[in-house]
Parts: structure tokens; sequence; C-alpha cells
């Protein structure tokens, strides 16, 4: 195609042309999809090069953001509902597994390996909670020794990596079920928080009026030889953020109740969760 003289009736065509040295078919629709779309959403906007300029700064300015602790690029995908719709098509469920969530920005490869019941939150302040339960297979038997990958905020709101006055790998474990596949550990009753607002995401959803807090969650990855990993979040009942959450992780089946169960060794107010995770055969 001639690259000369082109107009808005025939430029996307000639950009697309361009891909066809692109060798693997995959990266090559990819490419095509995105040129198209973009090109679809210039048409249909018809910025001024004002505001294209905006666009590009705005993406600079998360970009800007990004570092080994904190992932804006991660946080803008979730707040825009791509994290969530990538999860939906990518675990489309067939046998009655536990549903999935999203990973979030703050996840960390490498927890410590801890014996099941530790108390991951010993001598810090705040409510506390355990939580315990069976990882199954579709059909109801055990899953022995399956990985449930842990980790949640502080009482502040803050997890580690966010907050310079907790140890590194605070709140974060992974767990290995019992034969009969139960797991238990001991953790702070989680809490609602704020996703971070001083970069360009938060200025995003300030622009919508959207509220920034995310409602009372704890995070897993549960994986097992020959099955499905899941990632996942367990919800608290009746925080006010379940139907305001900005990343659109909620789902019903993920909301569980913390049940009153007097108080720790350490006097804090303590709650039970009782959950049992399903997982679909690879």
């Amino acid at each position: 195609m001639n690259v000369r003289n082109l107009t808005e009736a025939n430029l996307t065509e000639a950009v697309l042309a361009r891909t066809a040295g692109c060798k693997d078919p995959r990266t090559r629709r990819m490419i095509q999809s995105v040129i198209r779309h973009l090109h679809e959403i210039v048409r249909e906007l018809e910025p001024t090069p004002r505001e294209w300029l905006a666009a590009i700064q705005f993406l600079t300015d998360t970009g800007k953001m990004c570092d080994e602790k904190r992932q804006e690029f991660i946080l803008l995908s979730d707040t825009l509902g791509i994290s969530m719709l990538v999860d939906a098509i990518n675990n489309r469920m067939t046998a009655g597994g536990t549903e999935s969530s999203v990973l979030g920005p703050f996840y960390v490869d490498g927890a410590p390996v801890r014996e099941r019941g530790t108390d991951l939150a010993a001598g810090d302040p705040g409510e506390t909670a355990t939580f315990r339960g069976r990882v199954l297979t579709a059909g109801g038997g055990p899953v022995a020794s399956a990985l449930l990958d842990v980790w949640q905020t502080s009482a502040n709101g803050f997890y580690d990596i966010q907050d310079p006055s907790q140890p590194p790998m605070h709140l974060r474990a992974r767990f290995q079920t019992s034969a009969d596949g139960r797991y238990e550990f001991h953790t702070l009753k989680p809490v609602s928080y704020p996703i971070p607002t001083d970069g360009p995401v938060g200025m995003l959803l300030a622009l919508q009026g959207r509220k920034p807090y995310r409602p009372a969650h704890t995070h897993f990855i549960v994986s097992a030889p020959g099955h499905r990993r899941l990632v996942t979040e367990l919800f608290a009942e009746g925080d006010a953020q379940l139907d305001s959450d900005p990343v659109f992780g909620v789902k019903s089946s993920l909301v569980v109740e913390f049940k009153p169960d007097g108080k720790d060794a350490q006097g804090r107010a303590h709650f039970l969760v009782e959950y049992d995770f399903v997982l679909e055969r690879a």
C-alpha cells in the first residue's frame, strides 16, 4: 500500500498493513486489534493535540510511579475493570470450583512457608482471626499438600511493602494442607483501606467521583499439582465497601462471616472464618 498522502479514511489500513512482517499469528492479531481499537477511539472522540498530549502525559506519569514495591499500571488495570475482565475470561468455571478474584498490585513472591496453625499477627495490635477449612476437588475429595499463599494489610490498612514500620513479609505466608486437605492459620482481622491515591490512578478516580476504599479482605493463591491455580480473596460480610470496590473484585460466594470467638491468648478480640476452597482440574 502506498504510504504517501494518507488520509483519515485510509490511514488505519496503511498502519495495519505494516504488521504483515510479524511472524507469530497470535501476536500479529493482538497488535492489529489494538491498532484498530485505538484508531476507532480517536475517530470517536476527535481529541485535540493538547488532549492527546495530556493522555500521553498520564501514561508517562503512571510509569514513573512504578518501582519494585509499587505497580501503578496494575492499579490502573484494576480500577478500569480490565484485571477482572481478564480474570473472568481466563477462569470460566466448569465444575463448581471456588470463584477467582484479582491478584492486586501488592503481591510479593516468595513468602515463607509456615506450619499450619502459625499466628502471623503475634504481638500486633488489632482484632485477630483464625482461617480454617479444607482444600477440595470439585468432587469433594481432599487435596493433600495444596499450597495456600496468603497476604493482607496490617490494622493500619497498609501492606508491608507500603509501610517501613512493618518487617518484610509481615502477614504473608505459605501453608500446606494436611493429608485430609485441611489448613489453618491465625492473622489479623482484615480492615477496609484506600488504594493509593497519590498518583495518576488516584487523580482518575477523583475525576470520576469514585471512592478509593476496598472492602476488608484477605488474599489467597491456592495451588496443587494437576489443578488450576486459584487466585482469589475472602471478603468480610457487612463491610460498607462491598458494593463500591474500586477494583470490582467482590463476588457473593467470596463474602464470608467473621464469627465472634471471644479473645485470643493475648486478650485481643478474636473471630473465626471457616471456608473450603474447591480447585478445578487443570
